[in-house]
């Protein structure tokens, strides 16, 4: 069955210990979530938040672990999805070493 229960983006970065600027960066696209697993809820006439799934989450992980793994890692990453500098310093602090 469906999951009924989903999980803001800030409480997701507190749960896995990740910046929430990297989980905003990650899941602007949706391409990078399993289908289905990523609900954007409405919290205003033009507002909404992204929400995630159980599995959501573990894809979500599954996905930063894997770009952890490739040349040049997280910083290439971040700076292929030409994100600014200082944003790229303080997810690569938070980087596991």
């Amino acid at each position: 069955g469906r999951d009924t229960q989903v999980y803001a983006m800030d409480h997701v970065a507190k749960m896995i210990n990740e910046t929430p600027e990297l989980l905003d960066i990650m899941t602007a696209n949706s391409d990078n979530i399993d289908y289905g697993e990523m609900i954007y809820v409405a919290i205003g006439s033009d507002e909404d938040i992204i929400a995630l799934t159980r599995r959501g989450i573990e894809s979500l992980q599954e996905f930063i672990a894997d770009v952890r793994t490739w040349p040049g890692g997280m910083r290439q990453f971040l700076v292929d999805e030409m994100c600014e500098p200082d944003i790229i310093e303080k997810i690569i602090a938070n980087e596991p070493r």
